[in-house]
């Protein structure tokens, strides 16, 4: 993990973006797209600091979103392709969806049945989202083909009959996975969908393609999206998030205090809780700069959050010299299911956001204060 910055330029606890590092990520997603002709789509549930929009519009296709609000602001700040899914739509939200968005996923048959009418004369792209009942990973709470998904339509659910309208199957079914689990889940997908497949005109392979992980085999990736579209005469849709943003962003902490209760537990002014909730949902333990194993250097410490939950705790590290109050801990991997999944359980403060540039300089996107927390409450 390299850090291009001066940690120290802004008040902590913050997140901070390395254009540079985003721009090899990107500069990878193209070079994918180029090759296999398939529209590379920003999952904006992973990553949505959309003053970097501009910079990841000149490389991708455009966005999708998850609900209305995250399809107005791809609409608003990248202006391109604008994709959504949702398990179920809001009648009142509907009209405006179907206004900014270009690709419309449906969750069930009953959905496009109550909405079909309207979405047709809208002129826009439809689709049914599909479940093929092959779990590749082992993460219940991210995985939409455990049995009991309300995600997609599984075969004996498929109304083949309804299809009039609908141009597109959307599958998302990966976790942070390599190209293996793609094939073995495009193999269900033509097992049990297959005499469907031509009748489309595209396909989406939904997210979860680790695309910018050191061992991702992008060679594997091309040709089976190649071959799949030559076999079925598709486009090919795929969704990366964490793809689009991994290992490109940081957030900095300081030690506030360090106590002994039966081990070295520094508290930091960042929380897992408020600033890094995946940490305790995956659970992971996040990267931290110059650190190791537990044991495996010379001083150990655990770290934990300053509010008053007592599983706060981001996790055991270890470093060749003790840690100081007023130290910078640099978390990596920050940039993505951070942003968009922190809180302000206990009255934290929001991590500031900003952006490190190419040559060095570091610009303050936004602070939050007081207000920010008082207008979540009433």
């Amino acid at each position: 993990m390299k850090v291009n910055f001066d940690v120290n330029k802004v008040a902590t606890p913050y997140y901070i973006v390395d254009e540079s590092l985003l721009q090899k990520n990107l500069e990878r997603l193209q070079d994918i797209a180029m090759r296999t002709g398939c529209h590379v789509l920003l999952a904006q549930k992973c990553f949505s600091m959309f003053y970097l929009y501009p910079l990841i519009g000149k490389y991708l296709s455009g966005t999708t979103a998850s609900g209305l609000f995250e399809a107005r602001l791809g609409h608003e700040f990248m202006g391109k392709e604008n994709h959504i899914f949702s398990p179920a739509y809001l009648e009142n939200e509907f009209d405006e969806i179907l206004n900014i968005c270009d690709h419309i996923v449906f969750n069930s048959f009953n959905q496009w049945e109550k909405y079909r009418n309207k979405a047709l004369l809208s002129g826009k792209e439809f689709g049914i989202r599909i479940n093929p009942e092959c779990s590749t990973q082992d993460h219940p709470i991210y995985d939409p083909c455990s049995p009991g998904s309300r995600m997609g339509v599984t075969i004996s659910n498929f109304k083949s009959e309804l299809l009039e309208g609908i141009s597109g199957l959307h599958f998302h079914t990966l976790c942070e996975q390599n190209a293996d689990a793609l094939i073995t889940t495009l193999a269900a997908v033509e097992e049990k969908f297959g005499s469907y497949l031509k009748q489309m005109k595209w396909v989406n392979f939904g997210g979860g393609h680790h695309i910018n992980r050191s061992d991702y085999d992008v060679e594997t990736l091309i040709t089976t999206i190649v071959a799949f579209k030559k076999k079925y005469g598709v486009d090919v849709y795929i969704e990366p998030g964490e793809a689009v943003a991994m290992n490109s962003g940081f957030l900095v902490s300081t030690v506030l205090d360090i106590v002994d209760n039966g081990k070295q537990i520094a508290i930091l002014d960042t929380s897992a809780a408020c600033h890094m909730p995946d940490v305790l949902e995956m659970p992971y333990r996040p990267p931290v700069f110059n650190s190791g194993e537990t044991g495996e250097k010379k001083y150990s410490y655990c770290f934990g959050g300053p509010t008053c939950l007592a599983g706060d705790i981001i996790g055991e590290y270890s470093f060749n010299k003790p840690l100081k109050v007023g130290d910078k801990v640099i978390f990596g991997d920050m940039a993505i299911y951070s942003m968009v999944k922190n809180n302000t359980f206990n009255g934290m403060n929001l991590p500031t956001i900003a952006v490190a540039r190419a040559d060095g300089s570091i610009k303050v996107i936004k602070t939050f204060g007081y207000e920010d927390f008082k207008m979540r409450l009433s």
